[in-house]
């Protein structure tokens, strides 16, 4: 048991938070940028008000955008606030991270300064973390410093208001709201280099006398843009070879100017990622992929491709902007563990579980041979989850009882892989139907009780015996450690490619594909005989004991249902052994 565990993040939130991102990336203006950042508070990030405040060139902000009122909108927008006034705000009440919230408590001596604000009506705070009508909280933008760090001039402010939940943002709202108002500047700043590239590109179009000024116009932008970019040649035999890149390009992949030009991107990109970039158009391509970089190690970036034409002769050459996206891929990849594994042990979790046997099972089982019989399609679905009623399941598991079926440990991507250089960047998909049932290998189940040599997907439902003794004796830290033991002696006992998981509490499941009935029994037997070995915990010696029950996943049932099975056949082998057997801490 968990003293303390990550907070529960669902999918879909994560799923909405990207979403909602990658939206700021794909404005065509300024303006549309601005909306969309408001847009995505609302909608990604559950607060019914949010307000975009930028910075002007005279450092005063005025309400760029605002999303969730209309009338609050009508009331603000294109009104300004001194710099002055802001400055003052985002240094008073609480510093959550970068974020800055004011409670109602302090905030009522900002109600006559001249930053536009709206008014909302409701009742006092029943709760210390409801949230008040008077409360403030600014979300501040600053231009993308070095290696990403958000330290540079304040670009503007997100502020918020009313959360749907009632509640002032926990750990997981602020890190959510961070996050989107770092990803918001860098989507802001872009925007802005775009419409500068493209009053730069545009002048290139004029007239031969104006050509030389749009030239030099261009070449500043393009050499000291903070993000990298490159010019490649279009058509011909040297089609995607590189002319030319900017010093942010050269820095990020350590490589000189001098060497870029020997290599075009399909050169430099990961092989893995070869067909991503084909896929790529020439105008208006985007596409998030690896490039090499001299020392041999791969970065994440995103590529934007832009194409240079000349009125009279066409396209002249693809202009390429290239954006490090290395830190938002690791907190993805954070995120996405985190929603899918257990914070104590590392495993995967409930939801990552049945995701992954859900993908090996679809909604209707394998049609039957030719010439089979209604009957023998009975005694299949007998064999697929039935148990028989006078103690089948007794007999032949139940020296061991239930003897497990092995467990397994499907591929899934690891924090460590990344770590360690690997960029295994490949986030599980979550089962689906599968469309016609044409490309689908059916997972099927042993027919009967005997073990004829057939495989299946063995699903083996664990559940330590003695284990609520040890945290009643010795406390939760202790149980703790139990269970991290545990976890890796199950880890080791089972083949690459098998998963081991964590329901919760004290319960493991093991997904082992390829076994017959008696190699599931001998793996259930070898795990259990791991399990209960003595665990040393702070000088103790402890033990627990391990009740096993394998269940067949087969096609036509749900996740649920199979986990289901393997759980009645644990408590089947648990009540039949007697209790001076079960092997307590």
């Amino acid at each position: 048991m968990e003293t303390e565990s990550e907070p529960y993040v669902r999918l879909t939130t994560l799923r909405q938070l990207h979403q909602v991102m990658a939206d700021m990336n794909t404005a065509r203006s300024l303006a549309d940028t601005l909306q969309t950042v408001a847009d995505g508070v609302v909608n990604g990030l559950g607060y019914e008000l949010a307000c975009v405040n930028l910075v002007r060139p005279d450092g005063d902000l005025v309400v760029a955008a605002l999303s969730g009122n209309s009338a609050a909108e009508a009331l603000i927008s294109g009104r300004v606030g001194s710099r002055a006034s802001w400055d003052r705000r985002l240094t008073m009440g609480e510093a959550w991270g970068d974020l800055r919230f004011i409670p109602h408590t302090e905030g009522w001596v900002l109600d006559e300064d001249d930053v536009p604000q709206w008014y909302t009506d409701g009742p006092a705070p029943r709760f210390e973390d409801e949230w008040h009508p008077s409360d403030r909280l600014f979300a501040p933008m600053y231009t993308p410093g070095a290696g990403g760090a958000s330290c540079g001039e304040l670009l503007g402010v997100i502020s918020v208001d009313r959360p749907r939940n009632g509640r002032r943002p926990g750990a997981w709202g602020r890190e959510a709201l961070q996050m989107y108002a770092f990803q918001a500047a860098i989507a802001i700043s872009n925007a802005r280099l775009r419409a500068n590239m493209q009053r730069a590109l545009v002048r290139l179009e004029r007239e031969q006398q104006a050509l030389r000024a749009s030239e030099e116009s261009f070449r500043q932008a393009f050499e000291y843009a903070p993000s990298g970019m490159a010019i490649a040649e279009m058509g011909g035999d040297q089609q995607g070879r590189i002319l030319r890149t900017n010093d942010a390009l050269c820095r990020l992949l350590g490589r000189p100017a001098s060497a870029m030009r020997r290599y075009a991107f399909s050169d430099l990109v990961h092989p893995e990622d070869i067909g991503t970039l084909l896929r790529t158009s020439a105008e208006g391509g985007r596409a998030e992929l690896r490039l090499g970089r001299r020392d041999g190690t791969y970065v994440w970036v995103s590529l934007r491709n832009s194409v240079v034409a000349d009125a009279a002769d066409g396209p002249r050459f693809l202009l390429t902007h290239v954006e490090d996206i290395e830190e938002r891929k690791r907190r993805e990849l954070q995120l996405a563990h985190r929603a899918s594994h257990d914070a104590l042990t590392g495993l995967p979790n409930s939801a990552e579980l049945r995701s992954r046997l859900s993908a090996r099972i679809c909604q209707r089982p394998q049609s039957l041979p030719a010439g089979a019989s209604a009957d023998s399609a009975d005694s299949m679905n007998a064999a697929f989850g039935q148990f028989g009623e006078q103690g089948e399941f007794g007999g032949e598991y139940g020296e061991f009882g239930a003897a497990a079926e092995q467990a397994a440990r499907l591929p899934h991507p690891s924090f460590d892989a990344y770590e360690a250089g690997g960029h295994a960047f490949d986030f599980h998909a979550a089962g689906r139907p599968y469309d016609a049932f044409d490309h689908h290998v059916h997972t099927v189940a042993p027919e009967d009780e005997r073990d004829d040599g057939a495989k299946g997907l063995a699903v083996l439902f664990c559940d330590l015996d003695g284990f609520k003794s040890i945290n009643d004796r010795f406390g939760h830290n202790a149980g703790d450690a139990v269970l991290i033991e545990v976890a890796r002696r199950l880890s080791r006992g089972v083949r690459d490619g098998d998963t081991v998981a964590r329901l919760g509490g004290d319960e493991f499941v093991v997904l082992a594909d390829g076994l017959g009935r008696a190699d599931a029994q001998d793996l259930a037997v070898r795990l259990r005989n791991e399990i209960i070995q003595p665990i040393r915990v702070d000088g103790r010696a402890m033990r627990v004991g391990a009740s096993f029950g394998i269940g067949w996943a087969h096609c036509g049932m749900t996740a649920d249902e199979v986990l289901k099975s393997a759980d009645e056949r644990m408590y089947v082998e648990k009540r039949s052994r007697p209790r001076q057997h079960r092997r307590a801490g």
